[in-house]
Parts: structure tokens; sequence; C-alpha cells
């Protein structure tokens, strides 16, 4: 996502009141069938609600643009009959430029990314067919990858620290010191050389950087790329957190998550290597015995925290978009002492809490009243 650069104008809490799209889902290449960019305009009692009004209208503008492109045109498009949340449901991701905003208005261009699947299944549902043509156009997350190798990228992360060609990486070597296959897919984790390093990091794994992760598929030879991100747990139920997200031609396809508990005395090396045959044999099984499950679960909450001012505010924000389960976070309400955020993320509110934990953040209290506080801070 780009932001737009802050403007001073006395006004604190509307300088700020931007989306925040974390950790996932980045821009992809502007030739996709199921992407398009819009100009958003709207104009409302205040710059939130705008914003809002903004997104909403355009998301169903793109998608309208989306659906006519894989009808063949315009004069092949029927109705979608979708409420606003069913319309959100189908936007994988999305970025921001170009915001404008005063007390009462915003503008920005938006570029939506829809989920191919499920434009699909409501075309279906409203009596349309999905053009081939249109279809094929660009790089598609339902192209055909089948037999090329799968690229793996294994994140440690701890904290707000996450390492992927750094050492020690005892998730990334466990995944090398497998043979290289599960089931019928060969997969692929580099070495870690020169050419690796300028290709992607562990930020832009993590965070779906799309220019990142096509350009190690096509170093490799790959059609997808996992991007696994390894969450230490400890407590009274020491283990791993982790959180697997499936790329294709640089553009997000699926996530799962799944949990691997630490045996009495098992040493950090022996967990990752255990771990790594855990995700191995769930992917085989196409996570039917993943303890965590698939990314279709999801929930959103609304917190407030704690701040001291933007500079405060944009660590937190930082440190909340590198949460492996966090998929968007929207500012409802801030002021100098505090934010007031939705969450929205993926997995199980058990997930969310444990992956918080290991950033050091702290969810507290419960439905409706949430407070994330950051258990590192004096």
């Amino acid at each position: 996502m780009i932001l737009a650069p802050l403007r001073r104008q006395g006004l604190f809490a509307i300088a700020l009141l931007f989306v925040l799209v974390a950790p996932v889902l980045p821009a992809a290449a502007q030739d996709d069938a199921y992407t398009a960019t819009v100009t958003v305009d709207a104009t409302s009692d205040n710059v939130a609600k705008a914003r809002d009004i903004a997104r909403i209208n355009g998301a169903r503008q793109a998608l309208q643009m989306v659906v006519s492109k894989l009808a063949g045109g315009p004069d092949k498009v029927k109705p979608l009959k979708l409420s606003d949340n069913q319309v959100t449901d189908l936007v994988a991701s999305f970025e921001v430029a170009n915001e404008k905003m005063s007390a009462v208005r915003y503008t920005a261009d938006y570029t939506y990314h829809f989920r191919p699947a499920d434009v699909t299944r409501a075309m279906q549902s409203a009596g349309m067919t999905v053009n081939d043509t249109g279809a094929s156009a660009g790089s598609s997350p339902n192209a055909d990858t089948s037999g090329k190798p799968v690229v793996v990228l294994p994140v440690y992360q701890t904290g707000d620290t996450a390492l992927l060609w750094d050492d020690p990486n005892p998730w990334r070597e466990a995944w090398s010191q497998r043979t290289g296959g599960t089931g019928g897919t060969t997969l692929i984790v580099p070495l870690g050389d020169v050419s690796d390093l300028a290709a992607i990091d562990a930020d832009k794994a993590r965070t779906g950087d799309s220019t990142a992760l096509a350009a190690i598929a096509k170093k490799e030879g790959a059609g997808d790329v996992l991007v696994m991100i390894a969450v230490p747990r400890t407590g009274d139920q020491p283990g791993f957190d982790v959180t697997v997200r499936r790329y294709r031609a640089g553009r997000f396809v699926d996530a799962h998550f799944d949990s691997v508990d630490a045996k009495p005395n098992e040493s950090d090396t022996d967990l990752c290597r255990r771990a790594a045959d855990v995700i191995a044999a769930d992917l085989d099984s196409g996570w039917k015995n993943a303890k965590g499950g698939s990314a279709d679960q999801q929930g959103s909450l609304i917190a407030t925290a704690p701040i001291t001012g933007l500079d405060d505010w944009l660590r937190l924000r930082d440190r909340l978009a590198a949460v492996p389960t966090v998929r968007k976070i929207d500012v409802k309400a801030l002021s100098r002492q505090e934010a007031t955020i939705e969450i929205q993320y993926l997995g199980t509110l058990d997930q969310l809490k444990a992956n918080l934990s290991a950033a050091k953040l702290d969810l507290q209290g419960g439905d409706p009243t949430w407070r994330l506080a950051r258990s590192d801070k004096p």
C-alpha cells in the first residue's frame, strides 16, 4: 500500500485516517483479469465516513469492471445482487494511492484484487459465464501450475523481528534438510545466495510483496511460493504457530494455519524439524489434519490502544503489520492518547491472541470492549 504524505493542518486525527492493509496481499500486475483500479471520491459528515463510503463504492465499481471484462463485454453483464459485506468478501486485497482528504471529503486511487474463485461463483449465480479469453488475461491465481516446483520461504518471527536468510534461522534450516518433495510436488528452499537476497527478504516475504515473490518464483522456475511464517509460542504450552501463505504469480491465493506443541525437553532444532514434517504432511492431506485449519475462517474486532502521539502510533501500526494472522487494520478514531482500530484477522481469535502475544502485544478484555497493550512497554 502507498500512503499519501501526512499534511499537518492542525487536525491530527484526520491526518491519520487512512487504511492500513497488512500484512498480506500486495499489488499484482495491472493486466490481471481480476484486478481493477478506480478513482474514488466521496463526501459525508466527516472524513472517516467519507472514506468508508468511497471504499465500498470503489469496490463495487471495480467489481463491475472485472465482471464486464470476464463476461466478454458490458452487454453480457447481468446484475450482481450483493450486499456491501458480500462485495467486501470478494476482495482479496487492495492498495491505496494519491489520498487527499479534508474534514468532510475523501479522494484516492484504489486498486482492488478480487478472489477469482469467489467472483466466478458470484457470476455463475447471476447467470453469467466467465469468458476464457478474459480470464486468461494477465496472471490469474487459478492458472495451471501443475508440474512446476514450489518455492518454500521459511520465515522465523520473534516479536517484530523476522529472519529469512539471516542466521541463525532454525526454521529455514529444518526445511533445507528435508527431502525436496511432498506428495507429487517438488519443494525448493532457496540457498540464500546473493541473487536470493536481491530478489526477496524477510519483510517482503511476510508482507507479500508481489514483485519480490514473482522474482523468486521466476528465479527458481517455480509456479507457487509458500511463505511459511513460524512464530515460537512460550508459556504453559510452548511450541510453534505457523501461518502458510500461498502466492501465484506474486498474488495471494490462500492461507492456512497450524499449531505444533513442543514435547517435554525438546530442543528448538528438533521442534523445528518436527514442525516442518507436520506442515509437509498437512500440505499432502490438503490441510484436513491441520490443527489450525484454513484461512476461510475470519473475524474482526474493535480494540483501543494507548499511544503517546504520531510516532508512537506508527510504531504500533508497524508492529501490528508484522503479525501473520492480521489481514487488515482500519483506523476508526484517533487522538494523541488513544487509537481505536478495527482488526480483521484470519483464523481463530485464539490464534490471533497467540500471534499478538509473540509480537509482545496483549489483547485484553472481551467483546465488545477489547484493549491492546504492549507488554514490553515500560
